[in-house]
């Protein structure tokens, strides 16, 4: 699969994830195989503003390129703005545009998955970044607001007209959020009625998630979403199926451990000993489901406030040894 001029050869990608994929997560997916991360939306007025955490959302580090970044408005003219920042930063390698976000404070300014509602607009959003950036540009949407306004293919079209490069399908309707199962044949729908690579997402957890989502829709690739929140290894297992046919074992608790306490050690590299601890509860909350007695464990990770205490939990319920 081709975005540009990258070429991917087991193309999936970490889809963008507010409060998720910030650079500490995505070098850990990059570890792991991921070919491309989507870092979390950014506010073009955020930009606009130069507001200081927003810049600071746009850092990346080498060890991750090529890097998506994606940013979110409601006016072309914001988002022309944002995309040539974003450009001229030189932090990323790939645009995105946000149509997919649910969340009512994103959707109430008209941004996000409101934007399904408005055709006309995409196209005059879209045609404007494009014009403003050379860089490869894609689009992330859903399948529509509703059950009555389904309008993916619509949409997708007006998206292929603008001049994106690839496009990204959520499955599932803003109303839906992420519940309910993800509609994989209007994925396929828009494969079809486009001639631009196509990206499917929605509830693609396993090796045999990821053979039937491409048998069904015929996508040219896969964004994973909630599939790898505390599971980056779901990259090396997709990746090497894609290459091999070969399905890899789950990671032992020990692998578990060892990478919970590297994602606590970049948190805290990039966000600080206060915030770092903070943001990797729910983290540690995600790394250790399914496990036995992960209810008492994830109570003891939610009130850890220091990298010690993260330790001290990890050497006490999987019997290791580990120094602070």
């Amino acid at each position: 699969m081709k975005i540009g001029k990258y070429s991917f050869s087991e193309p999936v990608f970490l889809a963008p994830m507010a409060g998720v994929t910030d650079t500490a997560y995505r070098i850990i997916a990059h570890d792991m195989g991921c070919p491309l991360c989507y870092a979390e939306m950014v506010s073009s007025q955020g930009i606009h503003f130069r507001n200081e955490r927003t810049l600071s959302m746009l850092a990346s580090e080498p060890g991750e390129r090529p890097l998506a970044m994606q940013i979110f408005a409601n006016s072309p003219e914001m988002a022309a703005e944002a995309a040539s920042y974003v450009e001229e930063l030189g932090t990323a390698d790939i645009l995105d545009f946000n149509m997919g976000c649910p969340a009512p404070k994103i959707v109430k300014n008209g941004e996000g998955s409101a934007l399904m509602l408005a055709p006309d607009k995409v196209y005059e959003i879209l045609s404007a970044i494009r014009k403003a950036v050379k860089m490869p540009f894609t689009v992330k949407m859903r399948k529509g607001w509703d059950d009555q306004h389904v309008n993916v293919l619509e949409i997708a079209k007006i998206a292929e007209a603008a001049g994106v490069d690839a496009i990204a399908v959520h499955g599932r309707t803003r109303e839906q959020f992420y519940s309910g199962q993800a509609d994989w044949q209007i994925i396929a729908e828009v494969k079809k009625a486009v001639k631009v690579p196509v990206i499917a997402n929605g509830d693609v957890r396993t090796c045999k998630d990821l053979q039937r989502i491409m048998d069904t829709t015929g996508a040219d690739g896969v964004m994973i979403g909630r599939g790898a929140q505390g599971n980056p290894w779901i990259f090396k297992q997709l990746t090497h199926y894609l290459r091999t046919g070969e399905v890899l074992p789950p990671p032992t608790l020990q692998e578990r451990a060892a990478v919970i306490v590297r994602h606590l050690d970049l948190l805290l590299k990039y966000k600080g000993d206060y915030i770092g601890p903070r943001e990797m509860r729910k983290h540690a909350t995600w790394y250790t489901r399914g496990i036995t007695h992960g209810a008492i464990l994830r109570d003891k990770f939610n009130r850890a406030e220091k990298r010690e205490d993260f330790i001290a939990i990890l050497n006490e319920y999987f019997n290791l040894d580990m120094e602070a």
